[in-house]
């Protein structure tokens, strides 16, 4: 009996620390797994990546599956130990973006790993610049947009060259960078040249790179108001104009075209040429007529001034003036000689010196002038300065002139005209110093013979004063012989 209840005690004493046990065994089997899922988040297109699994926490054998965006069944892994991770070898393809996770599997718990977001890249393939407008080819001011494109390509970076030198925010002539785009918002000439990209990616430091071919930028200037001029030349017997028509600025190709009193007399389309010459027939002593100019592009078209075409021989009279040229402080530097002829288109002018002998009007080419070594010559040879001035540069200058389109024509001469220019030249101020001192003392002299003067008559009148006091008592007859002799005193020293 006694056994009995001894045992019934000790049950009682097991029952609790099973309960506890089964409990606890409850609570353990609730817990859920913690795996850890570590691999790339970015992967070039058509590459190997692999994922890991792994549940540190487990001692008994887990079974792993990859999902992708939650529901996606990629690889299963099963039988492995608590310890051992599961891998789970990818090829990337254009399927394989999306969110990953891994799912750790015991007989009795479950768990859910972190997610890892994987962005498949595609290597940029057959770059080109593209160009709005296209061709690119602006005029000066307006705007143009270069595009780098891809046939392929995803999660692009883009490097610019211009002249093959990259292009940075300090880049001069300044050009705006905006994603895949370079644009200029305002055309200038400097920014003509040669313009390439790169677009490219990087994927865990391995740089995948394709290059654009180099696109020519071309800016075209807008033309210049044109000019006309004009020479004379002959041919034979007869002589012609040579009118030039021109233009300073502008972008080729430009149609120049010249008219007569308003007719065309000619037209030329200058590829690479912003200049032309026509040949119009000309008379002497007659005006021909009113000639001008006109540029022609796709988007102007200008006019010239006009300008009549004659052909007036050199004569009537010629004229030489002199003028001395100085410094700020008043040094003569150089003298300046300018030769005027009243009457010819075309004069050309030629300087005398001393008698010199004249260049051969015999010799078709002979342009030499004697005193060239003294001076400059300007306004096609109408002024003469003398820079070195001194006792050698002294003497009779001279000038001439005759139909700068016929050698064997007549002279028309100047008279000769004396330049001197002596070793020690007395500057202006100097001059006005003498002159100021002379004056003053001039001014002094006389202001001191005015002083003597005036103290001298005083010294007179004193002494008049005295005598007529001493004949004060004496006759009538002596005092009238006395104011007699002061009104002679009086008239003498009366100035």
């Amino acid at each position: 009996m006694w056994s009995t209840v001894m045992k019934n005690q000790q049950t009682l004493n097991v029952l609790p620390i099973l309960a506890l046990a089964s409990v606890f065994i409850r609570i353990s089997g609730s817990i859920s797994l913690q795996p850890v899922l570590t691999g790339p988040d970015a992967a070039y297109l058509s590459s190997r990546v692999i994922f890991r699994c792994i549940e540190p926490d487990s001692s008994l054998p887990v079974t792993y599956e990859l999902i992708r965006d939650g529901s996606v069944l990629i690889a299963v892994d099963a039988g492995l130990q608590g310890d051992q991770k599961a891998l789970f070898p990818l090829k990337v393809t254009a399927t394989s973006e999306g969110l990953y996770h891994c799912k750790a599997m015991t007989e009795e718990r479950t768990g859910v790993s972190n997610s890892i977001r994987l962005s498949v890249v595609t290597p940029a393939s057959n770059t080109r610049v593209t160009s709005d407008p296209y061709p690119p080819v602006a005029y000066e001011g307006s705007r143009m947009s270069l595009s780098c494109s891809v046939a392929r390509g995803s999660h692009l970076l883009y490097t610019w060259f211009f002249n093959r030198k990259e292009v940075t925010s300090l880049t001069s002539p300044p050009l705006l960078l905006n994603g895949n785009q370079l644009v200029v918002g305002k055309v200038a000439p400097e920014h003509a040249g040669y313009y390439s990209c790169m677009a490219w990616s990087e994927v865990q430091d391995i740089r995948r790179v394709s290059s654009s071919p180099e696109v020519q930028m071309t800016v075209k200037v807008y033309l210049s108001k044109p000019k006309i001029s004009y020479s004379i030349f002959k041919e034979g017997a007869s002589w012609y104009g040579n009118v030039t028509c021109w233009s300073t600025r502008g972008s080729p190709p430009v149609n120049i075209s010249l008219s007569v009193n308003d007719k065309e007399a000619g037209s030329i389309t200058g590829a690479q040429s912003l200049v032309a010459w026509f040949p119009v027939a000309m008379t002497p002593r007659q005006d021909m007529a009113v000639a001008r100019c006109q540029v022609k592009t796709e988007v102007q078209e200008l006019m010239s001034e006009p300008v009549t075409l004659e052909m007036v021989p050199v004569g009537g009279r010629v004229k030489l003036e002199v003028e001395y040229l100085y410094s700020a402080d008043s040094k003569l530097v150089a003298a300046k000689l300018s030769c005027h002829v009243s009457r010819g288109t075309f004069p050309y002018i030629s300087w005398l010196w001393n008698n010199s002998s004249r260049p051969s009007e015999t010799h078709a080419d002979s342009h030499t002038d004697p005193v060239l070594y003294h001076g400059a010559l300007d306004d096609r040879r109408r002024t003469l300065f003398l820079t070195k001035l001194g006792p050698e540069e002294s003497g009779y200058y001279l000038c001439r002139a005759r139909d700068s389109y016929n050698d064997s024509g007549a002279w028309v001469e100047s008279a000769a005209v004396l330049v001197g220019v002596t070793e020690v030249f007395l500057n202006t101020i100097e001059v006005v110093t003498i002159v100021f001192c002379c004056f003053f003392f001039l001014m002094l002299a006389v202001g001191a013979g005015c002083v003597y003067k005036m103290f001298d008559h005083k010294h007179a009148h004193s002494q008049v004063a005295t005598t007529n006091s001493d004949a004060f008592p004496l006759s009538a007859h002596t005092s009238h012989a006395g104011r007699k002799q002061d009104d002679t005193l009086s008239k003498n020293f009366d100035f």
